[in-house]
């Protein structure tokens, strides 16, 4: 895994392509915002099994003078969408795939409009024809199917094989495109190149709304066009932790955020040293353990929060949390609410410091798989978080925002140092986070050691259901035995960098303003520097 180096700035991706267009628009004099629109874009295209256009995007962005802002983007259920909508069909939960599945109205492109008018506050000023341009000719030139889309095979195959517009988008003579063939995608460069000259409210407002509103009625989606007109990405205030020598900083629910947030504050009062031991493991495990817990209320509709997420935060709070661990015991654990989730990070820092750490989904791999034909949009299944129980924290209702497994993370240094930093995988996220923070942050390991080194996962991701804790096979045999003896049921991914262990991305910048990059050497991208 290559590091990069720059004093005027660095793009990381978990694909070479969105990389490189972060770093050229830096290259070009472009900004941060301006970096990530980009790049934002480019994935939506060269990584349609992780995200897309169709889903939704957090940012989290530190300006030059210390200010941190929060982007969210996140869709709401659509107005026809309700619980009624299912139980009429015989539904007892929520498809997980196909038309029914797509029952939320996509934020993510809006939220790339907040960012370039922030930018544009900022002094950017590029052209938004120039920040889509890669996007648009690989959706209409083609690019080559990368090696983790390649072997991505997707949950509950027949059912997304039978979804509007997913065979004819992503399958050639019945069969999944392989890796290395060229994967075109006309319609989506059409409609990218139509935002280039319209505007990206255009999605919702425009000619591309009336569109993709009318493809949805078309295949009995629950969303409507004043749906989609309606949403807008907003400004709130982010999640901050304050820990020793650092603040971290977080997205507010309906995403995790407040878990990956627990889980640090947590950890820094349990202490942490070997990366690789038993105990490193033991103890992030089982403070993952008592974020979930409180997960599980927390993390729903802004406007439906039971409390207030800061008030998890607290010293007293983390003090209580962490007290409750048992440093040689395994929290007996049952499995936890669906966590699956397909998602990509990615980050940019620039020459004055600005730093972005932005992550969009679509949820399972190809979201709902409905490629509407009009537009070349491939559509979220996020909407199937939602439960149908009425009692439940995360019930379905029209204009609610459904449960995030995504949450982008930054973090200020008081020696002056600024991180971004994040992962794709589900419920594997905060877990991640936790494990590259703590090998960065405490244990002094440079971004692509902290990066590289072997991870661990409790519950699940990418359609398993065995919630047991799963570890890459790096970990040392006498290491296991010890956590077995602590009472964890372990299991052991395939790879020793496999995908179920996130797609994890660094980047640092330091007090003289050298930038430092990394990207995960399980995913099919990396760092670039001006």
């Amino acid at each position: 895994m290559t590091v990069a180096v720059s004093h005027r700035g660095v793009a990381a991706a978990p694909h070479s392509a969105a990389s490189e267009t972060g770093r050229a628009i830096l290259a070009e004099g472009g900004n941060a915002y301006e970096a990530m629109a980009g790049m934002a874009a480019t994935i939506a295209v060269v990584y349609p099994h992780m995200n897309a256009i169709g889903g939704d995007g957090f940012w989290l962005v530190r300006e030059p003078s210390g200010e941190v802002r929060y982007i969210e983007a996140c869709s709401v259920a659509g107005s026809r969408a309700t619980i009624g909508f299912y139980r009429d069909r015989g539904y007892e939960a929520i498809p997980a795939r196909g038309p029914l599945a797509a029952n939320t109205a996509p934020a993510a492109v809006d939220g790339w409009r907040l960012a370039l008018e922030l930018s544009r506050e900022a002094g950017g000023r590029l052209p938004l024809s120039a920040l889509l341009f890669e996007a648009i000719r690989h959706a209409r030139e083609g690019f080559s199917v990368s090696p983790c889309q390649g072997r991505t095979v997707p949950k509950e195959f027949a059912a997304i094989v039978e979804a509007p517009g997913f065979a004819d988008a992503f399958m050639r003579d019945g069969k999944m495109f392989e890796a290395g063939e060229t994967l075109r995608q006309p319609r989506l460069a059409d409609t990218l190149d139509h935002l280039a000259r319209a505007g990206l409210r255009d999605f919702f407002d425009g000619d591309v709304g009336r569109e993709m509103a009318s493809d949805l009625d078309r295949i009995g989606a629950p969303v409507t066009r004043e749906d989609l007109s309606n949403r807008r990405a907003r400004l709130r205030p982010p999640l901050e932790v304050r820990l020793k020598g650092v603040s971290v900083f977080n997205s507010q629910p309906p995403t995790q955020g407040l878990v990956s947030l627990m889980i640090l504050g947590v950890l820094e009062r349990l202490g942490l040293s070997d990366d690789e031991s038993a105990d490193f493991v033991h103890l992030t495990v089982e403070a993952t353990k008592r974020a979930f817990l409180i997960r599980d209320r927390m993390c729903v509709d802004f406007e439906r929060m039971p409390a207030d997420p800061s008030e998890f935060l607290t010293a007293a709070a983390l003090d209580r949390e962490a007290a409750a661990v048992d440093r040689t015991r395994a929290l007996p654990w049952p499995p936890t609410k669906p966590g699956d989730g397909d998602t990509i990070w990615m980050g940019a820092i620039d020459a004055q410091g600005r730093a972005v750490s932005y992550i969009q989904s679509i949820y399972w791999e190809y979201g709902s798989g409905c490629v509407l034909p009009s537009t070349g949009v491939l559509m979220q299944n996020r909407g199937a978080a939602f439960s149908l129980d009425e009692t439940d924290p995360n019930a379905l209702a029209p204009g609610r925002q459904p449960f995030h497994t995504l949450n982008p993370a930054l973090a200020v240094f008081d020696d002056g140092r600024t991180m971004v930093y994040g992962t794709m995988g589900g419920e594997g996220q905060p877990q991640s986070q936790a494990q590259i923070f703590a090998r960065h942050a405490w244990l002094g390991l440079p971004v692509d050691e902290a990066v590289a080194r072997p991870r661990f996962r409790l519950g699940r991701s990418w359609g398993d259901n065995d919630s047991s804790l799963k570890l890459e096979p790096r970990f040392g045999g006498e290491e296991l035995d010890r956590l077995e003896r602590m009472g964890h049921r372990l299991g052991t991914f395939d790879h020793e960098f496999d995908d179920e262990a996130g797609h994890a991305g660094m980047i640092v910048r330091y007090p003289d303003g050298r930038i430092e990059g990394a990207h995960d050497p399980r995913a099919d991208g990396g760092a670039a520097g001006v």
